[in-house]
């Protein structure tokens, strides 16, 4: 592999987000949970569907169904991590779970509304092979960059990755808008096909990363005994962190703000849908907002951080998550909601950006288990995601209004600030 902070290494690696993001933005965020909600309401005549002989609120199944994609990484990747560490594998699981996404993404082509129980497991298996490759393509940021450039290169992965989903995203809206000028019947129609569409992207795009990431060999044998390294791995970190206090605060911190972080930005759609009333297209608009301010917020944070260390940046962007957070609470126009989402695009590549790459300086020096380490780190933020996303989507059942998920994710956020002051990044990490 070339060496540290080789601008073709730097580019290829971060050419990654550009290749997977595109998941990120059109499913999980802009069309498909949009789409999802009209094809199950059209083909079950209201909110209410009938999954596996039980009948659930489809906004509901949603975030359940996200929320168990999740929790089936926190499972399997301490075994696949312990043998990528192991036999020196990091590429080869990191193809296999971007070729297993990109054939779930379009498999949900075949996802007509009737056939929910499919269209959730296309969902799942696309989410598993995003969040599971981004344990590998985490884990060769070390391998990458010096310490000194972590939070610039960090950066540069998530904003090729806005950058990449936009333009998929654009293309994606001018079929639906001009669907009979491409051959399509129906705007549904050209819906589906952009699903393809992602698919081909993250599969197509991601060979210049696999192309420029090595392996190195280990040259041991992976046989059924090393099966349980991987636990024994996230135990020996479980330990380094312990020992290492800054390291044991940060990674607590970042469970807890994460719940709140990665849940609003799943569910935001929904809640923009159900609660303000936004229809498809504005709703993508209001994306396309999200995304492009997003790349200035990634730089900008790590600008921050540069000259007032890690701990100050992820502080600010709290505060401001807890504002997002209690102001949703209160929202009723389009136009607030507006002001509000490119608020939220200015933190989430800054939060997302930031605190990868202060994990990644937190990391002994001397480690070469980087995936073992980033297992760890994938494990925590899946975990959170898991609670954040099912706690949203049981006050939602309960409440039946997804304002009170809202304004009860303020509460990750504030348990995540006071924790990472606790930390006291700016002394240790200098």
């Amino acid at each position: 592999m070339l060496p540290k902070n080789n601008s073709r290494l730097i580019n290829a690696w971060a050419s990654f987000d550009w290749s997977n993001s595109v998941y990120n933005l059109i499913i999980t965020t802009a069309i498909f949970p949009i789409y999802y909600l009209g094809m199950t309401q059209e083909a079950f005549g209201g909110e209410m569907v009938e999954f596996l002989g039980m009948t659930i609120k489809n906004s509901v199944l949603y975030s359940y169904a996200i929320s168990f994609s999740f929790l089936v990484i926190v499972f399997i990747s301490p075994v696949l991590s312990g043998i990528a560490d192991y036999g020196g594998m990091k590429k080869r699981f990191m193809q296999f779970f971007t070729y297993l996404g990109s054939a779930a993404c379009i498999g949900l082509y075949f996802f007509t509304g009737e056939n929910v129980e499919y269209g959730i497991a296309c969902a799942v298996l696309a989410s598993v092979g995003y969040a599971g490759s981004l344990v590998f393509y985490n884990g060769f940021l070390p391998e990458v960059a010096s310490v000194d450039r972590m939070d610039e290169v960090s950066a540069r992965g998530f904003a090729m990755g806005y950058v990449g989903s936009v333009i998929l995203l654009i293309v994606n809206l001018v079929l639906f808008q001009q669907f009979s000028t491409f051959g399509f019947e129906t705007g549904v129609a050209a819906t589906r096909f952009g699903f393809i569409l992602v698919g081909i992207w993250w599969f197509g795009f991601s060979q210049i990363a696999f192309y420029y990431l090595k392996d190195r060999s280990t040259g041991k044998k992976i046989t059924m005994d090393i099966l349980g390294n991987g636990t024994k791995e996230l135990k020996k970190v479980f330990a380094v962190a312990r020992k290492k206090q800054v390291l044991f605060r940060f990674l607590s911190s970042f469970f807890l703000f994460s719940m709140g972080v990665q849940t609003v930005m799943l569910l935001a759609p929904l809640f923009a849908e159900k609660e303000i009333g936004m229809e498809a297209d504005e709703m993508i608009i209001v994306v396309l907002i999200i995304q492009i301010i997003a790349i200035g917020g990634a730089y900008l944070f790590a600008w921050i951080s540069k000259l007032k260390g890690n701990g100050f940046s992820i502080s600010v962007m709290l505060l401001i998550w807890v504002f997002i957070c209690i102001t949703g609470y209160f929202l009723q126009e389009k136009v607030s909601f507006y002001a509000l989402a490119g608020l939220l695009g200015f933190v989430m590549g800054g939060i997302q950006s930031i605190s990868r790459s202060t994990y990644s300086k937190l990391i002994p020096e001397e480690t070469q288990d980087t995936a073992s380490f980033f297992s760890f780190y994938d494990i925590t933020e899946k975990l959170a995601i898991v609670i954040g996303s099912m706690s949203y989507g049981l006050i939602d059942q309960v409440t039946g209004s997804m304002r009170n998920s809202m304004v009860f994710m303020s509460v990750f956020f504030i348990g995540g600030l006071i924790l990472l002051r606790l930390a006291n990044l700016k002394k240790n990490m200098a």
